[in-house]
């Protein structure tokens, strides 16, 4: 990981050449980190301590090491400190402590987006590197890009991300007074100090590198546009779905290729496609970028191109990782996203994996509290889903292959029915399986 502050200024010292080097300091071995959440009105303790495990997740994913959290109670987050002044002294306090103690807190991590007033603040009280969820993201995708296409994306997010917060960068270089104009009022052009003007080139220097990333993705999203149209009359299936929730691992055993699969957020960045062949049947069979709470508005944008596949496709599976204690809203973050590329309507099916990772805890008899997710047996979890769902989804574990030949027959029936439908003069393939069989 990466200071944003200082390596973004270097480069821009450097004209801005390339990219931001986000996850330049991996090499120098893991940092440590504080992960800061808010308890609101609409995010009870329960919700914000969900987001600081998956906050420590990507923490991890980065290569830092979490080593404490601090939560506060708020009606609303501070439009100058996000947190109350009481608490980032308190925050202040354990880092000193750390410091005394040769145990070095090299970075805070706040689990929502900040301003670049708030990041100026929070930096002026606490004296470390300061992260937010969306700069962490950043720096999370700018490891996992390997492509061109996934390399762009990701370098225009970054500088959409950098735009509204360059001020912070050139905070050595404050407006001065004096100068050449005469009379001098404030906002004068004669009171410009040499930071305004270093301000202005840099944002000038942005905006043509994001041009050019613009039209550099607009000619790469043309190439895959033509690579589309050349695959045939295949029916594209695209699996979608949470991070980590096993889409690549089942892409591999679908697949009988070796997709990168990792027990790490945003393993996959770059959209693969593979020709599988179930029972003589040929489709399209397609792994994308997974998605993610309080995903960065700038990544959507940037990798629309790349979520094209999904656009395109005939059928999605929605992967699902039963096992996770919050599915039920991972299932709806990625139901709201789908809506916002506009493939709400498109035909899907849920295939909840990971049911051998499945853990549950039967009430006491004189238990007479509310069941809760942790008290519902696989067994009633699969009944209330697929009576809720009309029996449209699918129980499996890609890890264990369970319940893998039955996935494999319901998809055989739904691509063919979908070629049937949209080829009807092109099934030649499935009379021959038919006489065949």
């Amino acid at each position: 990981m990466s200071s944003r502050s200082s390596t973004a200024a270097s480069r821009m010292e450097e004209g801005l050449s390339s990219v931001p080097a986000q996850g330049a300091a991996e090499a120098q071995g893991p940092e440590t980190a504080v992960l800061v959440g808010i308890i609101t009105p609409e995010q009870n303790e329960r919700k914000t301590a969900e987001y600081l495990d998956e906050l420590e997740f990507l923490a991890t994913t980065a290569g830092a090491e979490t080593i404490k959290r601090f939560t506060q109670r708020l009606p609303a987050p501070s439009s100058t400190t996000y947190l109350g002044i009481g608490k980032l002294k308190e925050i202040r306090q354990f880092i000193e402590s750390e410091e005394e103690a040769e145990r070095e807190v090299t970075m805070v991590i706040f689990d929502d987006e900040l301003s670049a007033k708030q990041l100026r603040n929070i930096e002026a009280e606490l004296r470390v590197r300061i992260l937010d969820r969306t700069s962490l993201i950043l720096d999370i995708f700018a490891m996992r890009a390997q492509t061109a296409s996934a390399k762009t994306q990701v370098e225009l997010a970054q500088y959409r991300y950098m735009l509204p917060r360059l001020q912070r960068l050139w905070k050595h270089l404050e407006r001065q007074g004096g100068g050449s104009g005469s009379g001098g009022g404030k906002g004068s052009v004669g009171l410009r100090g040499p930071g305004e003007t270093q301000l202005e080139m840099d944002r000038r220097i942005i905006l043509n590198r994001m041009s050019l990333l613009k039209q550099r993705l607009a000619d790469i999203d043309r190439q895959k546009t033509t690579q589309r149209s050349n695959r045939g009359r295949l029916i594209r299936v695209a699996l979608v779905g949470y991070t980590n929730v096993g889409k690549s691992t089942l892409m591999n055993l679908l697949s009988k290729s070796e997709v990168f699969a990792e027990n790490k957020l945003f393993a996959t960045l770059d959209t693969t496609v593979r020709k599988v062949i179930v029972d003589n049947l040929p489709f399209l069979l397609s792994d994308t970028v997974g998605f993610i709470r309080k995903l960065p508005t700038d990544l959507v944008d940037s990798f629309k191109s790349t979520l094209d596949e999904v656009r395109e496709s005939d059928l999605l599976l929605h992967i699902v990782d039963i096992s996770h204690p919050d599915f039920e809203e991972q299932i709806r973050v990625v139901e709201k996203t789908l809506a916002d590329l506009g493939c709400a309507d498109k035909p899907s099916m849920i295939i909840f994996n990971k049911v051998d990772a499945y853990r549950w805890v039967e009430k006491d008899e004189d238990d007479l509290t509310p069941a809760t997710r942790e008290n519902i047996s696989l067994d009633d979890l699969i009944h209330t889903w697929m009576t809720r769902l009309s029996g449209d989804c699918l129980f499996i574990s890609a890890r264990e292959r369970t319940g893998f030949d039955t996935l494999k027959q319901v998809l055989y029936n739904k691509v063919r029915e979908l070629h049937v439908q949209k080829y009807p003069y092109n099934d030649f393939l499935y009379d021959t399986y038919e006489q065949t069989n």
